[in-house]
């Protein structure tokens, strides 16, 4: 059967002060009232019903997470203890997934994206679960048709067609985020999508990959998978690895038993990782300012301008600046600035 698993652990330290330590950034009710887990959950059972979807977060966060998702049944809930990267947080809830279920086919969804349209979305989930049904040897992602030559992203070089799925193609390589003239060249010669990091693929062969190219975290995850009790004496002591890192470029190279392809995803698509993001995705005014909250704004402009504390936040002639008030911080930065917040946020949650 199909099962979709939404990885919700991150911490969202670039989105600082709004999330902090205990209010992740997946969590803020941003987006019309509601939060990025919300708008995952509902991709997530447009795919599959809402008793086969998993959410993995911080252990930490489980009861926000139960609050905000009524649907979601509670032993569907994997609380890490601690993070230890997106590699582990797959690989257990896939390894989960398999002891119940030795044929499941699985979707790894993210949770810090606004994706639209929906339906488009969900129409190319669907295909990539037929797809890794179809060839049991198939690592299925998901690449993004580039609007613009992005240095924020990772990209994927595509090769051959897959005969059968329209819009798929083998993946030849994996590449990390370049800069501005690399990644200009590579949406101009068409070959190359910005990776989602959403996934699809049987769970067998994605723990066949873990066991063949990382056989002591399989081993590790294994023994987790069939004693759950001893979640807090095992899970702290996996290597910290990713996705990317630890199995979809290796076996992209020809390493494992398997092989990547990719189904395009023809949609607007914003990982909001950064304020710069968050502005990007948010709705704007005439003036370009994207507003949450009680903002006064006069000769305003590209800005994103959010106000979360009581009383007024007032701005006057300031252009392309992210001005976040909360209850106990406030932060000034320009947009293009905005990888600098991490490090601050360091600084300031010590």
């Amino acid at each position: 059967m199909r099962y979709a698993v939404i990885m919700a652990g991150g911490s969202g330290t670039r989105l600082w002060p709004l999330s902090r330590q205990g209010r992740p950034k997946q969590l803020l009710p941003l987006f019309d009232g509601r939060s990025l887990l919300q708008l995952a959950w509902q991709r997530a059972v447009a795919s599959v019903p809402p008793d086969r979807v998993l959410v993995c977060t911080g252990a930490a966060y489980a009861h926000d997470v139960i609050d905000q998702l009524p649907g979601l049944d509670p032993a569907n809930l994997l609380g890490e203890p601690e993070g230890r990267d997106s590699l582990n947080a797959a690989a257990w809830s896939t390894a989960v997934l398999a002891r119940r279920d030795p044929d499941a086919v699985v979707a790894v969804l993210t949770a810090d994206q606004v994706i639209s349209p929906e339906d488009v979305f969900v129409d190319r989930l669907v295909q990539g679960f037929a797809l890794a049904e179809a060839d049991p040897a198939a690592l299925v992602t998901f690449g993004v048709e580039p609007s613009d030559p992005s240095t924020a992203y990772g990209y994927l070089e595509r090769g051959p067609a897959v005969p059968g799925f329209p819009g798929a193609a083998e993946v030849l390589a994996f590449t990390e985020k370049p800069d501005a003239a690399t990644a200009a060249r590579w949406v101009d010669s068409g070959r190359y999508w910005w990776n989602s990091g959403m996934f699809v693929w049987r769970a067998q062969t994605m723990l066949d990959q873990l066991r063949t190219l990382h056989p002591a975290t399989f081993e590790s995850i294994e023994k987790l998978a069939g004693e759950p009790d001893r979640l807090g004496a095992i899970y702290p002591g996996l290597p910290r690895n990713s996705i990317d890192y630890a199995i979809m470029e290796p076996v992209s190279r020809g390493e494992g038993t398997a092989h990547v392809v990719a189904v395009a995803m023809p949609i607007q698509w914003r990982d909001v990782g950064s304020l710069d993001a968050l502005h990007a995705a948010l709705p704007h005014d005439a003036d370009g300012n994207a507003t949450s909250g009680e903002v006064l704004a006069e000769d305003a402009s590209g800005s994103l301008l959010i106000n979360q504390s009581g009383g007024p936040l007032a701005v006057i002639g300031v252009d392309g600046l992210a001005v976040v008030r909360t209850d106990d911080a406030v932060l000034v930065v320009p947009l293009d600035r905005s990888q600098a917040v991490k490090p601050m946020a360091v600084r300031a949650e010590r």
